[in-house]
């Protein structure tokens, strides 16, 4: 490693806390960064919320929809356990087809860029709302569950490549309080199913194909709005080389013209880990030096998905008709759920006044998620890691996020069978060890620098930062003069003369 190369990037990361301190009374939210955090997050993280809830408001509709078709296709009527699990089939295969949009999110946002991945991913979007809408004229349920495939890869890559681009858009100042933009429009996408949901809008048995054609609104909206915004200007300036281009979205995103301080912040970043080609998931998994960022990664997506929270999304009409709700008045209980996030609490039935108190344990829950750990998990996996290790770690944690969804989905409905008032409390298990491990391992990362972060976990990881620069993989290395050229001659000018190793 160029020994120079540390220094420089310590003087220049130093200048930058300066820089953002004597910044600190100036707005950071420029009008083209709030468009772009609000076109992106509607047109992906809402779509995310809508179709957790979407499923719960017509489910007795689409249960008999489904055994109508049996029936007409077979000459008898499925069995209540076979349409249970087809049921829960078509609720948690929304995470299979999300698994496998974080799966393949590395190589899009690499060779695209996270704004035109956000673009092209809307295919995906309005294909899977015309499959599922059309489902019922159809006469086929194998095509609602397709579209929920299809619609869990828009979701699997927009869950990932939403948080990149905006990490990589906002100021570090308000780095955290831009990535909140996603966890409050997945709620807000919740919060409408519920709404459209509704027995006086698409509520009905003849209406409710119209709760899965809304879908293509989100995305039109986006395909409009996202062109004539800027690219990431870290992956302009540090994977595709273009100085001029990256300037020009700093520029705009930061609504000023001297962005010198803002690209030289990158360049040092870059100047640290240039040694290092863009990881594989594999060799972030070997790399020492990210050891517990990967762990905590993995326990707070973990712990995202196995609160209880999509449990309530799918499934809270029968969840509240367990727990004693008039059947009539559950669609506006279960809009009341929607103004927060959630986790459930344990139900009774043996005093009338009961159920209420469940309805208020769930809000006062949801109320705690949404001020907690709602969009941390979304935050802490860009903030983590440095530039080439930031596709491969997306990658784990969409993994992880996505196996956990589809494990809550699939399974609830039995677990509820089993332990039917007592369900909930395997989530608060989780709940309970997710939290203790956060409270002993997961650092502040408040107005702190890719690299500061980095050395907050250095001793945990028992490693100093500058061996753990040094000691990623040490086979790929250069010259220091070789180095020196090549990066200096990628960033002229915004053309590509020799890339970045």
């Amino acid at each position: 490693m160029d020994r120079a190369a540390g220094p420089e990037a310590a003087t220049l990361v130093a200048r930058g806390e300066g820089g953002g301190r004597r910044r600190a009374g100036r707005s950071n939210w420029s009008g083209s960064l709030i468009v772009a955090s609000l076109t992106g997050a509607f047109g992906s993280s809402f779509l995310y919320g809508y179709n957790l809830s979407v499923v719960n408001a017509p489910a007795a509709y689409i249960k008999k929809f489904y055994n109508e078709t049996w029936e007409r296709r077979y000459g008898f009527s499925v069995d209540e356990s076979t349409l249970t699990l087809l049921w829960s089939i078509t609720v948690s295969v929304f995470a299979i087809g999300g698994l496998v949009g974080a799966i393949i999110v590395t190589p899009i946002v690499k060779f695209f860029g996270r704004k035109c991945t956000l673009l092209l991913n809307n295919v995906f979007a309005v294909t899977a709302a015309l499959l599922m809408s059309l489902s019922f004229l159809a006469g086929s349920f194998e095509m609602l569950i397709l579209g929920r495939i299809i619609m869990g890869v828009d979701a699997g890559i927009s869950l990932s490549a939403l948080p990149m681009y905006l990490s990589e858009i906002s100021p570090k100042e308000i780095r955290g309080s831009l990535g909140q933009v996603t966890a409050i429009f997945i709620c807000i996408g919740v919060f409408t199913g519920q709404v459209l949901g509704l027995p006086e809008i698409f509520g009905q048995e003849s209406r409710w194909p119209y709760l899965f054609g809304a879908i293509i609104v989100p995305s039109l909206i986006q395909i409009v709005i996202l062109p004539f915004l800027p690219e990431s200007p870290r992956y302009l300036l540090l994977e595709k080389h273009n100085r001029s281009k990256a300037e020009k979205a700093f520029q705009t995103f930061l609504g000023k013209d001297d962005v010198s301080h803002e690209v030289e912040e990158v360049l040092a970043e870059s100047r640290v880990q240039r040694n290092t080609k863009l990881v594989s998931v594999l060799q972030l998994l070997r790399t020492h030096a990210v050891r517990w960022q990967v762990i905590t990664v993995v326990v707070t997506m973990g712990c995202y998905q196995l609160c209880g929270l999509n449990a309530i999304w799918y499934y809270t009409n029968n969840i509240f008709s367990e727990a004693g709700i008039n059947h009539e008045t559950i669609p506006y209980v279960t809009l009341s759920t929607g103004a927060v996030e959630t986790m459930a609490a344990v139900f009774s039935k043996t005093v009338h006044w009961l159920p209420y108190l469940s309805i208020f344990c769930i809000l006062a829950i949801i109320a705690s998620f949404c001020i907690g750990p709602g969009g941390i998990p979304f935050v802490l996996t860009g903030e983590f890691f440095q530039q080439s290790q930031r596709p491969a770690a997306f990658m784990i944690a969409g993994t992880v996020n996505w196996l956990s969804n589809f494990a809550v989905g699939l399974l609830f409905p039995f677990i509820q069978g089993g332990l039917q008032t007592y369900c909930f409390l395997v989530f608060a298990a989780i709940c309970f060890a997710g939290a203790t491990y956060l409270f002993f391992v997961l650092p502040e990362t408040k107005n702190k620098t890719f690299n500061e972060i980095s050395q907050a976990f250095a001793k945990r990881n028992k490693v100093s930062l500058e061996m753990q620069e040094m000691n990623h993989y040490p086979g790929e290395r250069k010259s220091s003069a070789e180095q020196e050229s090549n990066f200096t001659s990628s960033v002229d000018n915004g053309e590509t003369k020799k890339g970045i190793v």
